[in-house]
């Protein structure tokens, strides 16, 4: 309180209960439930239907050490629902910091860049079919438009697109 500057009045004021709870990592039993419960909160959010996660993406959950403990869980699941296309979350929906720490068995790299190309052109195909027309693209997709932005920016089709569309007309 005295180093840091912190008032020593307000302190006590909030210091009225102290809990002390053990780090991500060391519940692991905890992640699945947890990331369960953050896909349904952000899918209602985002008017989306997420069916659960696949094996895979449940082990990538499993073996990040999760330094930024549930905060850090919560944003990476927030991220996948957000990103996501399919309604399993998939490894690639997660962020590179979790896929980083790779479980024993899974090679995605491979994987993870087919996926990637597979949805920009399925994105791409979509916007030339609309005549590059945004909202035209969304519903022949079955998406959100602002959902479709979001896609556009994760991929980085910006530049693409609009060369396209230049060239088109």
């Amino acid at each position: 309180v005295r180093k840091s500057g912190f008032r020593q009045d307000l302190y006590y004021r909030l210091n009225v209960i102290t809990m002390k709870a053990p780090p991500l990592r060391d519940r692991r039993e905890d992640i699945i439930p947890l990331a369960d419960h953050f896909a349904k909160k952000f899918a209602h959010q985002c008017g989306r239907r997420i069916a659960g996660f696949s094996t895979a993406a449940k082990a990538y959950l499993q073996s990040h050490s999760w330094p930024g403990n549930v905060r850090e869980l919560e944003n990476a699941i927030e991220r996948a629902v957000v990103l996501g296309v399919e309604e399993t979350i998939l490894p690639e929906d997660l962020p590179e910091t979790v896929r980083e720490d790779r479980p024993a068995g899974i090679s995605a790299t491979l994987y993870e860049e087919a996926v990637e190309n597979a949805k920009k052109q399925v994105l791409i195909r979509a916007f030339e079919r609309a005549s590059y027309d945004h909202d035209r693209a969304a519903e022949l997709l079955g998406l959100h438009p602002n959902y479709l932005h979001r896609l556009i920016r994760a991929l980085d089709l910006r530049k693409t697109l609009n060369s396209a569309r230049r060239a088109t007309g």
